[in-house]
């Protein structure tokens, strides 16, 4: 919000006011041990055309600085007034306080809308310019009817948007306040009705290729603990197998699909509030307490993902992230063992960034992020930071899962040749953050 007096004190202090729109951020700052990204000018030239599209589709005037300055008569809302797009509504709070005057004139204005406001038919000396316009200018000899007329104007945006903002200039002589109207387009709530069986309220999921002896081990261990639990498993073996029993989901991919297209099917497939993830070559154990993670994502309703251990390590880590210039890119830094805060209630859990690959999740915010189908082989953190910034993600050290490893048989080399591809698929990778993340350097 911004106010106050615009003539011979907004002289004297104008020198010591920040400017109103944010500046650009400069270059960020690449470690030693930072893996620079880059690619072909073209390439780079086509990142900054998407780059300044997603900025029109994200930035608004809501980056725009206001500045509360002193001795104000002006009274308005400073934060929380929503509209619905070109739904009139009333701006509450708007007033005057001033001084005895023989005569009182304010203006509004704002880009994205128009005002108007209700003429009381009193008797009182009033005047209305711009009813129904972009600029409403009233005047009146008498405070009080002048407050009244301000306490009917009401606001209305006038092109149909889901979610953007106006900036309402308010003005009283020498004066002027600045506000934010935030124009939004509601959204109905999308409510899971879970029951109080912990078969309705989870589902576990996870991805196969080549690994049918693992994978049959793991659904041994998870109905040794969870028998009537849904299970769905996403398949992209060059040979498939059978793998049956009660709920159990089995979808067969074209070939070599990978890995994070397998997690966009089975996630795809869930109706529960909550799916947890495992790799195929995990067991279930004891310490797989599925009922402890799901008591604690609901006492923390704001988190989207918690994480556990794997053989007693929770593999967890913290992201920090640079924008950088518009042409060169942002840094982005990973820290493994780094944790923010422990959840409250919960000294075991920890607040963090990313965590491994057991790990149980809203389902409808892991859509939102989703799992980036390019990505084949070489690929975990990467979800979490397409999540930064929209995912809330903890750990704890009291629920863990086994991790036996792959069992010896002939498909476990033609397994690591695919596992472990090589620098060619590494560096394919380097140039796909490059541009999708608009990255100058991750470490």
């Amino acid at each position: 919000m911004a106010g106050g007096h615009r003539g011979t004190l907004q002289t004297a202090f104008i020198g010591l006011l920040p400017p109103r729109h944010l500046p650009p951020p400069g270059p960020c700052t690449c470690s030693k041990s930072s893996i620079i990204l880059s690619d072909s000018e073209e390439v780079g030239q086509r990142r900054h055309k998407e780059f300044q599209q997603h900025k029109a589709r994200t930035e608004s005037v809501f980056s725009t600085r206001l500045y509360a300055l002193s001795n104000s008569p002006l009274q308005y809302p400073i934060q929380g007034f929503k509209v619905r797009p070109m739904t009139p509504t009333i701006i509450p709070g708007l007033a005057l306080h001033a001084e005895q005057r023989s005569n009182y004139t304010v203006s509004l204005e704002v880009s994205k809308g128009v005002l108007r406001t209700v003429i009381p038919a009193d008797g009182v000396r009033v005047q209305v310019t711009g009813n129904g316009e972009s600029r409403l200018v009233v005047e009146s000899s008498s405070l009080e009817a002048l407050n009244e007329l301000l306490a009917d104007v009401s606001y209305a945006s006038t092109l149909y948007h889901i979610h953007t903002g106006d900036l309402a200039s308010f003005q009283f002589e020498d004066h002027e306040a600045v506000f934010p109207i935030t124009i939004k387009q509601p959204q109905p709530p999308v409510l899971y009705d879970m029951g109080t069986d912990i078969n309705s309220q989870v589902t576990i999921t996870t991805k196969t290729f080549l690994r049918y002896p693992e994978v049959n081990a793991l659904l041994r261990s998870i109905r040794q603990f969870y028998k009537d639990m849904e299970v769905i498993i996403a398949d992209d073996s060059f040979v498939t197998e059978k793998i049956t029993g009660d709920h159990t989901q089995h979808f067969i991919m074209p070939p070599a699909q990978g890995w994070f297209a397998g997690r966009n099917l089975a996630v795809s497939q869930v109706t529960t509030k909550y799916f947890l993830w495992v790799d195929d070559d995990f067991q279930f154990t004891k310490g797989t307490n599925i009922e402890e993670m799901v008591k604690i994502m609901e006492t923390n309703p704001e988190l989207d993902v918690l994480g556990g251990k794997v053989l007693g390590n929770q593999f967890d880590f913290s992201l920090s992230y640079e924008e950088g210039d518009e042409m060169e890119g942002g840094c982005l830094n990973r820290t493994f063992k780094s944790r923010f805060q422990s959840l409250p209630g919960y000294p075991q859990c920890s607040v963090v960034s990313g965590v491994v690959n057991f790990f149980l999740a809203r389902t409808d915010a892991a859509r939102r992020v989703r799992f980036d189908p390019k990505l084949k082989r070489v690929a975990h953190s990467e979800f979490f930071m397409d999540g930064l910034g929209s995912l809330m993600v903890a750990t704890c050290g009291h629920v863990s899962i086994g991790h036996p490893g792959t069992i010896k048989n002939k498909k476990v080399t033609k397994y690591r040749n695919f596992r472990h591809p090589g620098m060619a698929e590494e560096k394919s990778k380097f140039r796909h953050l490059f541009f999708k993340n608009h990255l100058k350097c991750v470490y």
